[in-house]
């Protein structure tokens, strides 16, 4: 028991350092130098229009095509010898494993990593090319976490968690700073939510350097996990559906530190359907020629939003790591609907 409330006390305390400021974020932008990108905001026009200009946080330019080298290295960054000496673990969907596994392989650790069963075979594929113990069970992405920290507890393995982490939230609010630094005039800036690592390390930066500025979050429909848990006051365990943004779904721990920033800081939540997402994907490969995953076109489905008619607004793209063959089976299936425009809904 007593060795029970030390852990809980440890995990106060380094929530407690994270929420204090800007200050962890700034300290994860120097772990981080050298290895993740300081990656574009372009402008879009297709998706500007009268009375907004909409900017794309392109980090499916980063290294392994999503954010999460951020926050992944901004943990390992951290590991004392006897944490590396443990081993490492962690779990993922997908993009926080290839980002765990290539940081890895910098740092010289051969990392053991947990995908569920239905984890994107492309994402699979990639962590495949690295030298990592891979181990793929459970239906859904919590069915996997829920195993890996079994794993954990059974092997004394040091866990990196993919959001509930103080290190991995403070590296993904590396790209708030980026954001304040490049257009300071931002009104808005839009936020695809998963376990809610990257916007908890988004609002911590900024609404420290610019407090006006509203900050929304972007969720599946078929997994409003946040949404509900907001409306709640608590996070609640939801069914789980099938979405093309598998990144953005499952249900969080429960002592998970990312609900306590994002309740507090956070000005609402967007729901997308899979048909807005879809027309996302098909849309921005069109007219801006990038290929995005879905959970990456929720930011550009989320724009079609009232709450997000500001003159200036910035949509982060997290990441391009769909299979070939589900973004030509998007591209086709979306190809009759037409256009997105400035004003429209998808």
């Amino acid at each position: 028991m007593i060795g029970r409330d030390v852990r809980e006390f440890q995990r106060r305390e380094r929530y407690k350092r994270v929420t204090e400021g800007i200050e962890s974020v700034r300290q994860a932008a120097s772990r981080i130098d050298g290895f993740a990108r300081r990656t574009p905001l372009e402008r879009s026009r297709w998706l500007s229009g009268t009375g907004r200009e909409v900017w794309l946080k392109l980090e499916c330019f980063q290294v392994t095509g999503s954010f999460k080298p951020r926050g992944a290295m901004a943990r390992l960054a951290t590991l004392s010898e006897v944490e590396r000496s443990r081993g490492i673990l962690t779990v993922s969907a997908g993009n926080h494993g290839l980002a765990v596994a290539h940081a890895c392989s910098q740092l010289g650790l051969l990392p053991t990593i947990v995908v569920p069963c239905t984890a994107s075979p492309a994402k699979v594929t990639a962590i495949r090319r690295y030298d990592v113990k891979l181990v793929e069970t459970g239906d859904t992405y919590y069915e996997a976490e829920q195993a890996s920290r079994t794993m954990q507890r059974q092997t004394g393995m040091t866990f990196i968690s993919p959001y509930n982490d103080p290190y991995v939230i403070a590296g993904q609010g590396t790209i708030g700073l980026e954001l304040i630094s490049d257009a300071p005039d931002l009104d808005a800036i839009v936020v695809p939510v998963g376990g809610g690592g990257l916007i908890a390390g988004i609002l911590i930066a900024v609404k420290s350097l610019k407090p006006g500025i509203k900050v929304y979050g972007a969720e599946p429909s078929a997994s409003p996990t946040m949404l509900r848990a907001l409306e709640a006051g608590r996070l609640v365990v939801i069914p789980e559906e099938p979405t093309i943004a598998d990144g953005l779904a499952g249900n969080l721990e429960a002592d998970s530190m990312t609900f306590p920033i994002i309740q507090r800081l956070v000005d609402g939540m967007i729901l997308v359907d899979e048909t807005a997402i879809c027309a996302a994907v098909a849309g921005t490969a069109r007219e801006d020629h990038l290929m995005l995953e879905g959970s990456a076109a929720a930011a550009i489905a989320a724009l079609a939003d009232d709450r997000l008619k500001l003159p200036k607004v910035a949509a982060v793209i997290t990441g391009r790591n769909i299979s070939l063959d589900l973004f030509l089976e998007i591209a086709a299936s979306s190809a009759h609907k037409g256009a997105y425009g400035p004003g429209k809904a998808f």
